[in-house]
């Protein structure tokens, strides 16, 4: 599971989420005020009906020539009767009501002022001196009716409003961070050897000092590195002509001397002197693979490279070496030196660790995979992670400067292939095997 965090996305899911919750708190808060003033909305219309009725339900009642009991006040139209009253004595009696009440609902005795019961909201109002009341009643599933078609009418343009917020958040971010975006692409496209400064113009002022420090720490690298390999290609190219006229002048000693110890030591020190002179052309090789670019302006068929180098080895190696390679050219972006160097260390670490008089398989596949597959005792894992590095060696006992595989780990690197050691090979239950695939190809960033 991945533990990268984008930036955009955490400021765009917390503002998002954070926009939600205030607009729907937003809502709940107007709901609530909402449903206090429209109930008192209703208890003033509760009361005002009470009033205007309750005069006229007097007047009626007393111009009665007789007593006949409740009437029901007349309805000119149908409709929903959302109020609804009763007029009574003391006693309870009814006097009159509206057309659609239901007596039941009502308390046995009249009262004044405002009252509840679990469904309905009553007002009641007293006239002549208490002795007829006026009740007035209205079902609290009404209020919350009005109250919830409110709420509903606060909420549905919110869902017109949210999205529009979300889009406008989104296209605020990215456009604030499009410059940050910006600066992750430029590094992301840097090779591994690109220590130039970084610079992206308009940065938000709270990475310009990020950009100042890596800048800074991007410089003192490039310097060190390249003070690093100046010395390492000075100190190699200046051992090249000393160790010359040494072996010459060694030469012409063995070839005039005639005493027999005198031309056995000259031997030792003739070998010692080669093996110095390998260790320069090795570090000068170095040098060449972590300072120079191991990429080409142009593509170029490796095949016919490849055959070169391998029969130019053929002789030292009296026919151990085996080459499979395609018929058809095999392109790529890797520069031709740098592939050279690549493969004759590849072919020197096998001569010189692998099992003698066991083959050497070169291959090379169509698709680019680079195989260099030698016999030989098992490498430790230990030890085989450690064979990158710099004078070190996996065979103590077999010649070399241990430097053969930095270089190839350093061509590669610079030219961003990824080069796997195996051992034992692939297929066996020994040897070695260097993997890599040459084929590179120009990417636009």
């Amino acid at each position: 599971m991945s533990t990268k965090v984008s930036l955009q996305r955490t400021l765009g899911l917390s503002l998002t989420i954070g926009i939600i919750v205030l607009w729907l708190l937003g809502v709940a808060a107007a709901g609530l005020v909402a449903r206090y003033k429209m109930n008192d909305v209703f208890d003033s219309a509760l009361e005002e009906t009470a009033q205007r009725i309750l005069p006229l339900a007097v007047t009626e009642i007393l111009n009665r020539e007789n007593d006949t009991g409740p009437q029901r006040a007349p309805m000119l139209k149908a409709h929903d009767e959302y109020l609804t009253y009763l007029v009574r004595k003391p006693s309870g009696e009814i006097l009159l009501q509206s057309h659609d009440v239901e007596p039941e609902l009502f308390s046995p005795l009249p009262r004044e002022g405002f009252s509840d019961t679990a469904t309905h909201r009553f007002y009641g109002a007293s006239a002549v001196s208490g002795t007829i009341y006026i009740e007035v009643a209205e079902p609290l599933a009404h209020r919350r009716a009005a109250v919830l078609e409110t709420s509903l009418a606060l909420l549905i343009p919110l869902l017109l409003l949210i999205p529009v917020s979300l889009l406008g958040v989104w296209w605020l971010i990215r456009r604030s961070l499009r410059r940050v975006v910006m600066l992750q692409q430029s590094i992301e496209a840097r090779g591994g050897g690109d220590l130039s400064s970084v610079y992206v113009a308009r940065l938000p002022q709270e990475f310009e000092p990020v950009v100042n420090a890596v800048n800074h720490l991007l410089e003192r690298l490039r310097r060190t590195l390249e003070a690093e390999r100046s010395f390492t290609a000075n100190s190699a190219h200046e051992l090249r002509t000393p160790l010359a006229s040494a072996l010459a002048k060694l030469q012409r000693l063995q070839a005039k001397t005639q005493d027999e110890q005198v031309r056995v030591q000259a031997e030792e020190i003739e070998g010692s002197l080669r093996t110095l002179a390998r260790l320069s052309e090795k570090l000068l090789e170095l040098a060449k693979a972590e300072g120079g670019s191991a990429l080409a302006e142009n593509d170029t068929d490796l095949v016919p490279i490849l055959r070169m180098i391998v029969s130019d080895y053929q002789h030292k190696a009296s026919g151990h070496l085996k080459l499979d390679v395609p018929d058809t050219p095999v392109m790529s972006l890797l520069d031709s030196d740098a592939f050279a160097i690549l493969i004759r260390n590849l072919i020197d670490n096998a001569l010189k660790h692998g099992a003698r008089q066991q083959p050497i398989t070169i291959s090379l596949t169509d698709k680019g995979v680079l195989r260099v597959v030698n016999a030989g005792e098992v490498v430790p894992p230990e030890k085989l992670a450690l064979v990158r590095r710099r004078f070190v060696r996996s065979d103590t006992k077999s010649l070399g400067s241990g430097i053969g595989l930095a270089i190839v780990d350093a061509i590669a690197s610079g030219a961003g292939i990824e080069l796997s050691l195996r051992s034992p090979a692939s297929g066996q239950r020994d040897g070695f095997e260097a993997e890599l695939n040459i084929v590179v190809t120009r990417t636009d960033s």
